[in-house]
């Protein structure tokens, strides 16, 4: 049964390849119908790719090829939650090394512009405990771009 909810990503061009690198780099992804353009379109032609189907992480997306009329902001953001440093040094690499960019507190952008949280739970648990255990971990937080879950557990501890 296909969800009545979908996020619908603008992108300038790129939505397939970017479909394409989201399956193959988190779990629970995948591309599904790809439709193009039974004609012209002001930032196109007949043939082009003009939409994507697909799941990041079970969440049903559809990408727009919709030209460079509208871009992505940090208003936006997929959030993935990682269970160890591995995990989050994985998905932040991926999307890094791959034409991304850094960003601050555990933020980045893939090359296509859509941003995204690297969020390890130590995090946000260590934020949830509130307190000085919680300010202590923020102000650490607060000097990062990739989050560093030791750091994160050692400014908790105090």
């Amino acid at each position: 049964m296909k969800s009545k909810n979908t996020i619908c990503l603008w992108f300038e061009k790129g939505a397939e390849d970017a479909a394409h690198f989201y399956a193959a780099t988190f779990p629970d992804s995948s591309v599904g119908k790809i439709v193009h353009a039974p004609g012209y379109f002001p930032s196109g032609k007949k043939g082009d790719v003009l939409t994507v189907e697909f799941t990041v992480y079970s969440i049903p997306c559809f990408g727009l090829n919709g030209g460079p009329y509208f871009k992505p902001s940090e208003a936006f953001s997929f959030q993935i939650a990682t269970d160890s440093q591995e995990e989050t040094d994985k998905y932040w690499n991926a999307i890094v090394d791959n034409g991304g960019k850094e960003s601050d507190c555990g933020w980045c952008k893939d090359r296509w512009g859509i941003s995204w949280q690297i969020t390890p739970r130590a995090l946000t648990e260590a934020l949830s405990a509130g307190g000085a255990e919680a300010e202590r971990a923020f102000k650490a937080m607060m000097t990062m771009k990739k989050i560093d879950i030791a750091a994160i557990e050692a400014a908790r501890k105090g």
